[in-house]
C-alpha cells in the first residue's frame, strides 16, 4: 500500500468544480466570470509595484528550529511595501490535512491574518487576510492518506514517536480529501451555501466587480479574501497574472508500444527497484540514530531528505509505468489560458504577462529535472504558448508571449532562461521559488544546461543562471531557505527587479542575507 495517494486528475477536476458550483445556472445568469478577481485594497493602481513570492513552505518546526517562520519574519520587513503575496503551492505538508493548517500555515503566517495575534482562535476555513494572499494548489495539497496510516500516526504513540524521530510526520488522520481542505481554506466554497436565496445574496454581495469578461469576485483584504476558483486571473499595474493548477495537466504520456518503449519500461522498472532498495537501507540506518544528539540529528536530516527524494523517484516511475492511452488532461483549463492570453495581447492597456503554477517546466534541482511530470507540464504549456503566438502574430513583435513564469515544487530557488527551443516558450524568464520552509534539495550534477533531443540533434533549451539550495557536506552543510521580492518597473515591456532573500541554517545557527538583486 502506498503511504500517500494522489487522486486521479478527473477526480480533482470534478471535486473542485462541485466546491465552487462551477457554472451553475444561478451563476451563469448573473454573467459571473468564475476565473477572475479584482483586488480592491484601497490602493492606487500604479505601474510600479512590488509583490512577494514563496512556495513549498507548509511545514512545522524541525527539531527546535522553524524554517518557515524564519522566512515569514523576513517577509514582514517588506510587507508594507508589497501589494500582495503569491504562493506557488504546497501550503501544508505532508498531505494537506486540515488538522495541520494551524501548525503549518496559520501559526507561521499569523501576521498576515486578521486576528493573527490569537492564531489558535482562527479556523482554517475562516481565514481572513490583511493583504492579498494568492496561492495555487501544490501536489501535497491534493494528497490523501490511507486510513490505516492515519490511524497509526494518531493512535500508535510509540510508533508515532519513532516516526517523529526520523521524518516530519505531519499527516493527520486522512489527508486533504482530494483537495477539500485547500478549497475550504482559500476558495469561495459555494457548495456550503445550500439555500438559494442566501447563495444569490452572496453572489450579489461579493461578485460585483465589473470587467470585460463580466462580473467577477471582488477581493477585499480584511473583509473578503477568497479566490473564485483553483485557477484564476487578475490585473495589477497593467500586468496580467495567470494562476494555474498544474496538478491537472501533469500526467505523463504512456510509453510507446514498440521496442523503444519496452526498453524504456525496463529502465524504469530497474530505477524503481533501485529506489526501493535504497529506501530500505536508509530506514535501517535511521533506526540506529538518535535525534537528541546534534551530530546524529544532522545525519537523520540528510537521510530523511534522501528518503524523500527516493520516494519521489518511485512515485514518478509508477506514474509513467501506469500511464495508459486515455490520459486525462485538463484541456478546459489550458484552453482557458490560451484564450485569456490572446485577449490580454489584444488589450492595449496591458503591458506584461506573468504565469504562476506549482510544477516547473524547467529546473535543474536533482530530483525534478528529469521527472515525467516536469516534461508533461513543459509540453502542454508549450502547446498553449505556440497557439497564442500564432494568434497574436505581429502584436508580440520580438517579445515572448509571456514575460515571466513563477513555479515551485522543486525545493530550491532557481532562475533559468530558455534559449531557442523551437517553440513559443523561447527566451522566457523562469523562476522556481520552492525553498520557503520544507526540506531543501541540491542541484543536479549533470550541469547547468538543459538539453533536448530534437531528431538527431541535442539542443540546449535552457540555462540555469542562479541556484540556491542545499549544499556542502558533513559539518559544513548549508540549508539556505528563501523567498522573493519582485519589483515591477514602469514601461512597456515591463522590467522586473528580482530580489532573493535567504535565511540559512548552518552549524545550528541562522544567518540572514539578501542575494544580489538582478533585473530581467
Amino acid at each position: 500500500m502506498e503511504f500517500v495517494s494522489d487522486p486521479p486528475v478527473g477526480k480533482k477536476i470534478q471535486k473542485m468544480k462541485q466546491r465552487v458550483r462551477w457554472q451553475e445556472p444561478v451563476i451563469v445568469k448573473r454573467g459571473i466570470d468564475q476565473t477572475r478577481l479584482v483586488i480592491d485594497d484601497g490602493q492606487e493602481d500604479r505601474p510600479e509595484f512590488s509583490f512577494l513570492v514563496v512556495g513549498d513552505s507548509g511545514s512545522g518546526a524541525h527539531r527546535g528550529h522553524h524554517p518557515q517562520r524564519k522566512i515569514t519574519e523576513q517577509m514582514l520587513l517588506h510587507r508594507d511595501n508589497c501589494r500582495f503575496v503569491i504562493h506557488t503551492g504546497d501550503v501544508v505538508y505532508l498531505v494537506g490535512s486540515r488538522e495541520y493548517y494551524h501548525k503549518n500555515f496559520i501559526e507561521p503566517y499569523r501576521e498576515f491574518l486578521v486576528n493573527g495575534e490569537n492564531p489558535k482562535n482562527i479556523n482554517y476555513d475562516r481565514m481572513l487576510f490583511n493583504q492579498p494572499f494568492l496561492p495555487v494548489p501544490g501536489n501535497h495539497d491534493y494528497y490523501d492518506l490511507p486510513f490505516i496510516y492515519g490511524l497509526l500516526a494518531q493512535t500508535a504513540l510509540p510508533l508515532r514517536r519513532l516516526f517523529r524521530s526520523q521524518i516530519d510526520f505531519d499527516a493527520g488522520w486522512h489527508g486533504s480529501f482530494q483537495g477539500e481542505a485547500y478549497a475550504k481554506a482559500f476558495l469561495d466554497y459555494l457548495c456550503s451555501i445550500d439555500n438559494r436565496q442566501k447563495l444569490e445574496e452572496h453572489l450579489d454581495r461579493y461578485y460585483n466587480a465589473i470587467t470585460k469578461t463580466g462580473r467577477c469576485l471582488r477581493y477585499q483584504p480584511k473583509k473578503f479574501t477568497r479566490l473564485p476558483n483553483r485557477y484564476y486571473t487578475f490585473r495589477c499595474g497593467d500586468i496580467d497574472f495567470f494562476a494555474l493548477d498544474s496538478n491537472t495537466f501533469n500526467s505523463p504520456l504512456p510509453l510507446a508500444k514498440d521496442a523503444e518503449g519496452e526498453a524504456n519500461r525496463r529502465i524504469l522498472e530497474k530505477r524503481r527497484a533501485e529506489a526501493r532498495r535504497q529506501q530500505q537501507e536508509i530506514w535501517q540506518s535511521m533506526n540506529f540514530l538518535n535525534d537528541d544528539r546534534p551530530e546524529e540529528a544532522e545525519r537523520l536530516d540528510d537521510l530523511r531528505t534522501k528518503l524523500e527524494q527516493l520516494e519521489e523517484i518511485e512515485n514518478d516511475v509508477d506514474k509513467q509505468l501506469n500511464a495508459t492511452g486515455d490520459v486525462t488532461v485538463d484541456w478546459e483549463q489550458l484552453n482557458w489560458l490560451q484564450q485569456r492570453l490572446i485577449e490580454s495581447w489584444h488589450t492595449d492597456s496591458v503591458r506584461g504577462r506573468i504565469i504562476y503554477l506549482h510544477h516547473p517546466p524547467y529546473v535543474t534541482e536533482a530530483t525534478k529535472w528529469y521527472q515525467s511530470q516536469t516534461l508533461a507540464v513543459r509540453d502542454r504549456l508549450r502547446e498553449v504558448l505556440d497557439e497564442v503566438a500564432k494568434a497574436v502574430g505581429n502584436l508580440a513583435g520580438d517579445r515572448p508571449v509571456v514575460d515571466l513564469v513563477l513555479t515551485g515544487h522543486a525545493h530550491c530557488l532557481e532562475y533559468l532562461r530558455t534559449t531557442q527551443t523551437g517553440h513559443a516558450d523561447s527566451h522566457i524568464n523562469w523562476i522556481v521559488c520552492g525553498g520557503s520552509g520544507y526540506s531543501l534539495r541540491r542541484q543536479r550534477e549533470e550541469g547547468l544546461e538543459i538539453t533536448e533531443q530534437i531528431g538527431k540533434e541535442i539542443r540546449t533549451v535552457a540555462r540555469s543562471l542562479l541556484f540556491i539550495g542545499r549544499n556542502g557536506q558533513g559539518s559544513h552543510k548549508r540549508r539556505p531557505y528563501s523567498f522573493l521580492r519582485i519589483d515591477v518597473r514602469s514601461g512597456t515591456p515591463p522590467k522586473f527587479v528580482i530580489r532573493p532573500f535567504v535565511a540559512e541554517r548552518y552549524q545550528q545557527q541562522w544567518y540572514e542575507s539578501q542575494i544580489k538583486s538582478f533585473e530581467i
